[in-house]
């Protein structure tokens, strides 16, 4: 199959492509580069561009016979979001739009979303299942479920089928160490963490230790990179025209803020400095995923997400590139 993966030169972009690529599909990378990296790329196909250019879209589409869509270009920095939310609009919903338009223009009629657990805004009940009322708290998340429901009207009007995947928290890096995370600035814990390994940082802030867990730190539930990727091929081997599936990933498993430290601690070696800070506006508790809808619809279920395994990967990925793909 010919896939179009938008946004492949970033985090989970990337390892996706690379996961099509050995699964024997054709891949071809769409991508302006503002926060991806040529060199995630590898030796796969890339034409630079941007989401709202519906005519190159469109033409790719066609130039290369593409037959389905994976869509990862997207803003995801929640803080970014709050303080200017016309550029999450004008890139994740308007951008969206215009993929969606070119595939129209092209004759595509498959896609892949890569949403996320923020559509969910602070649930009450953890693990989250599907059926949890989606309330965003931030732009971000509005604008990722914002595309949801186009995805869902094109469905009923002109006959798609989509799959909209919702990432609990992505993490961790190729096994062989190729390609990783390199977020500009970052704002993942795993790598952050990894950065006071590297003496990149001082310390790692905790942000509230009075939260009504065991130790009193946030909970999340961290997903393998390739664990996201495997699921995104899977979801594309069960679109139907006109239908659409909205499913979680995540392993099913949390972690609090002090564990992940802590497991960085056992991996590097390093001291890692820790302090504690004031709670951040709007951290859950607890974020984890119930993944039961997926594992029973797709066939798919985790198998690098353990914690030392993620940690494991990462610290291998960022010991070999302390400047990320700039060095």
């Amino acid at each position: 199959m010919n896939i179009l993966v938008t946004g492949g030169a970033g985090y989970v972009g990337s390892h996706a492509a690379r996961l099509l690529t050995r699964e024997g599909h054709r891949v071809v990378v769409y991508d302006n580069l503002e926060r991806g990296h040529a060199a995630a790329v590898l030796d796969l196909p890339l034409v630079q561009g941007h989401l709202s250019d519906r005519e190159l879209l469109a033409r790719t589409m066609r130039e290369k016979q593409i037959d389905a869509v994976m869509h990862f270009a997207a803003f995801a920095l929640v803080g970014e979001s709050v303080t200017d939310p016309n550029l999450y609009y004008e890139n994740n919903v308007v951008g969206s739009l215009r993929l969606l338009q070119a595939m129209r223009d092209a004759g595509v009629t498959k896609i892949v979303f890569s949403s996320t657990t923020a559509t969910y805004g602070e649930p009450e009940k953890s693990p989250i299942a599907e059926t949890t009322p989606q309330h965003p708290i931030n732009p971000y998340g509005y604008s990722k479920l914002a595309v949801e429901h186009l995805l869902t009207d094109f469905a009923a009007a002109y006959g798609i089928g989509f799959a909209a995947l919702r990432y609990f928290n992505a993490s961790g890096a190729s096994a062989d160490g190729v390609i990783g995370e390199d977020h500009r600035p970052e704002s993942h814990l795993i790598p952050i963490v990894l950065q006071v390994a590297l003496g990149q940082r001082e310390k790692i802030s905790i942000f509230g230790d009075d939260y009504p867990t065991l130790d009193g730190t946030c909970i999340r539930d961290y997903i393998h990179v390739d664990d996201l990727g495997s699921a995104h091929l899977k979801a594309l081997n069960q679109l139907q025209p006109g239908k659409g599936l909205k499913l979680n990933l995540g392993s099913g498993v949390g972690y609090s803020v002090r564990e992940v430290i802590d497991m960085c601690r056992e991996v590097t070696g390093h001291a890692i400095p820790a302090a504690i800070g004031p709670r951040r506006p709007g951290d859950p508790p607890a974020l984890v995923a119930d993944s039961s809808l997926a594992q029973r619809t797709l066939g798919w279920q985790c198998c690098y997400s353990d914690l030392r395994t993620i940690v494991t990967s990462a610290w291998n990925w960022h010991r070999a590139h302390p400047q990320g793909y700039g060095g």
